[in-house]
């Protein structure tokens, strides 16, 4: 690490990798900040590509690194995985009583409504403000090799991102993700406590509209469990199918039997890992 921006909290041997945890003071969301990062045994000896995990709703940045078992592949592969907070935290910033706003529920948007305008910029988190730290801190990685998955939330976040920035990221995947957030609950919720009612505002942020206009392409992989309860509700894979241009780069993986969970994570995260380094040149 080159200076003192970064303070290592936790560090772990892992499949002959390392697993770490940082803390540090994020300017965009103006409240400290916690992020996991796995480096594969490879990073000791060369430039490693870099993987972001989005995680969903009422998470944090260490859920995917304790419940999805993918270190071992990302081991194998010689892939760095990134997994950021799913919203600013701490004294200050603005909350919500219910589960899907507030703290946990950032949605990966830039907000420009009060009182969540001061804080809750994850967008520009992501995209700009942490792969700058990275770039500046940890020597081990090439970010000109990147792509980006979610979950759930972080599904809508990693589409959204990687829709808006198919210059930085390479592919896509998502495990269950909202995919059209101006039509489900959640997502109208959020979208107007975060940028207001008028709808317009909400087209940078809903993967199926920005699928629709696509230009340039970049490589989607999708996976639903038939047996999630918020699939008809609030997921609408239907959605993002019906809005991808003929013959774009999007697989949609549906699995019978499968739930919401990270039991459904686990079961095909390998999979998605093998998508990625398809395209990250490994």
């Amino acid at each position: 690490m080159a200076n003192v921006s970064l303070e290592k909290v936790a560090d772990v041997l892992c499949f002959a990798g390392r697993q770490q945890r940082f803390k540090h003071y994020s300017s965009v969301l103006k409240c400290e900040m916690h992020f996991s990062l796995f480096l594969p045994p490879q990073a000791v000896d060369k430039k490693v590509p870099l993987l972001v995990w989005l995680s969903g709703l009422t998470c944090t940045d260490e859920n995917f690194v304790t419940k999805a078992g993918a270190q071992h592949v990302a081991a194998e592969l010689g892939i760095a995985m990134l997994a950021p907070d799913t919203s600013p935290r701490g004294e200050g910033v603005p909350d919500d009583d219910a589960y899907d706003a507030g703290v946990g529920a950032g949605f990966y948007v830039n907000a420009t409504q009060a009182p969540w305008s001061r804080h809750y910029h994850m967008y520009d988190y992501v995209v700009q403000e942490l792969p700058a730290l990275l770039g500046r801190e940890v020597t081990a990685l090439d970010l000109t090799r990147s792509s980006i998955m979610g979950h759930s939330m972080g599904g809508h976040g990693a589409l959204v991102i990687g829709l808006r920035n198919v210059d930085r990221y390479r592919s896509i995947s998502a495990f269950a993700p909202i995919c059209a957030p101006s039509q489900c609950p959640w997502g109208e919720k959020a979208l107007a406590m975060y940028l207001g009612e008028d709808k317009t505002q909400w087209r940078d942020y809903d993967a199926s509209l920005l699928l629709a206009v696509a230009g340039p392409t970049i490589p989607i992989r999708v996976d639903q469990g038939l047996a999630d309860n918020f699939l008809t509700s609030q997921l609408m894979p239907e959605t993002l199918i019906a809005a991808a241009p003929e013959k774009y780069p999007l697989q949609v993986f549906q699995h019978p039997g499968y739930d919401h969970s990270y039991f459904f994570i686990a079961s095909f995260i390998e999979a998605h890992l093998r998508f990625h380094a398809q395209f990250l040149n490994l």
